[in-house]
């Protein structure tokens, strides 16, 4: 049976507050920590400490959710204690101070994402593959909110972003009683650990790939709008340059159903980690010119849109129902979490030698990942969708 409309809108929903935060966040944050007084190599390490909780929290909070079967209730907890925990940063501004309550909050709001991801593949059923017509809603409001805020801070002190972020987290822990669980009660609990999965060279390959490519994203997550005003871009531009990348972004989530039938997840992967090593010289090298920067930040649908969509399908055909949760934790945790944090602490340190240089090593983490997937990802469940959101379990593309 296939979801309905109300299930698609309240999905739809939660995706657009809780990338509305990030689309506040991430352009602006290295603006904040700049201004409250931190260099480079400690805006590294504020960045860092934040992404290193995606280590630990996404697993907690997933091995918590898969053996309680109560995936709703953590996200609904970790919503709350985030923006709790996010209401004391306007109290100080040294370094300690600021590392001390992003970490808390950090460890709250990772609780949140992995297990939305387990509701939404669960409330579409045998729709998987329409993940990216819901997904895309998310892509909508980062767009929104990084032109807002680009607006916003050309006439006020990026000072206030805090107030700003916190009244997007109240609305995401509001926004987190309107979601429903479809298999509450229903799904599976499962004690049995994942490890064996792992085993599966295809899926470990996989892991350390999005590992390679959330360290390349680095220096653009956490520096790129210090690199924009360095070139003389108003904080606007900054805001419409990073909404152009998710523009790109958007249109492989709304076409990802056709991209995951026609191309095998393999190929989309390969495809998405070279774009990306071409995406960081285009950024390191072209900055300075409007027309590369542009083509550069529409290669946003595949540094992170295309590789993302081909990875939640194939988490969602390497693990069961009952381990969905842990499953897109490990993900969390190893890209965006382990990836982050390493690329974090090594941009903030090239970020003081020399901006360019970041992207470069940038490049280079890029065709590692590439490599790995060339010559490490094969079988069936990399082929292609097929009917009923299922992976060709025979002759499919790999």
């Amino acid at each position: 049976m296939s979801p309905s409309g109300s299930t698609y809108a309240r999905l739809s929903s939660f995706y657009f507050l809780y990338y509305g935060f990030l689309g506040a966040m991430m352009p602006y944050w290295s603006l904040y920590l700049q201004a409250v007084g931190l260099d480079a190599t400690a805006i590294g390490v504020v960045l860092a400490v934040m992404a290193a909780a995606r280590v630990v929290a996404p697993n907690f909070w997933g091995w918590i959710a898969d053996r309680s079967g109560r995936h709703l209730q953590v996200i609904r907890a970790g919503a709350l204690l985030a923006a709790a925990s996010f209401a004391a940063l306007p109290l100080g501004s040294g370094m300690a101070w600021i590392v001390a309550v992003v970490l808390l909050h950090s460890l709250f709001w990772n609780a949140i994402l992995a297990q939305f991801e387990v509701i939404t593949l669960a409330s579409l059923r045998n729709a998987a593959e329409r993940y990216g017509l819901v997904r895309l809603w998310g892509s909508v409001s980062f767009i929104v909110a990084v032109v807002g805020c680009g607006l916003l801070f050309d006439r006020i002190s990026v000072l206030q972003l805090p107030w700003v972020l916190l009244g997007i987290l109240l609305a995401i822990a509001a926004g987190a009683w309107l979601i429903r669980d479809p298999d509450s009660g229903l799904r599976a609990r499962d004690a049995e650990g994942i490890g064996t999965r792992l085993r599966e060279p295809a899926l470990a390959a996989f892991l350390l790939a999005a590992f390679l490519l959330q360290v390349s994203h680095a220096p653009y997550y956490g520096f790129f709008s210090l690199y924009l005003e360095q070139y003389g871009y108003s904080r606007a531009a900054t805001g419409q340059i990073w909404a152009l990348g998710v523009i790109a972004e958007i249109g492989v989530f709304a076409f990802a159903h056709r991209l995951l039938a026609r191309f095998s997840l393999r190929s989309i992967l390969l495809a998405s980690l070279l774009l990306a090593a071409l995406r960081w010289l285009m950024i390191g090298f072209g900055a300075g010119h409007a027309v590369v920067l542009l083509l550069a930040q529409c290669l946003h649908a595949a540094s992170f849109g295309s590789f993302h969509a081909a990875g939640i399908e194939l988490l969602r055909r390497y693990f069961a129902p009952a381990q969905q949760g842990r499953g897109q934790a490990l993900y969390a945790a190893v890209s965006f979490g382990a990836g982050g944090a390493v690329g974090a602490l090594g941009s903030g340190v090239l970020w003081e030698i020399e901006p360019r240089s970041a992207y470069v090593v940038a490049a280079l983490a890029a065709v590692a990942g590439w490599w790995i997937v060339l010559t490490m990802v094969r079988g069936p469940r990399v082929g292609t969708v097929r009917a009923g959101g299922e992976g060709g379990a025979e002759g499919g593309r790999a």
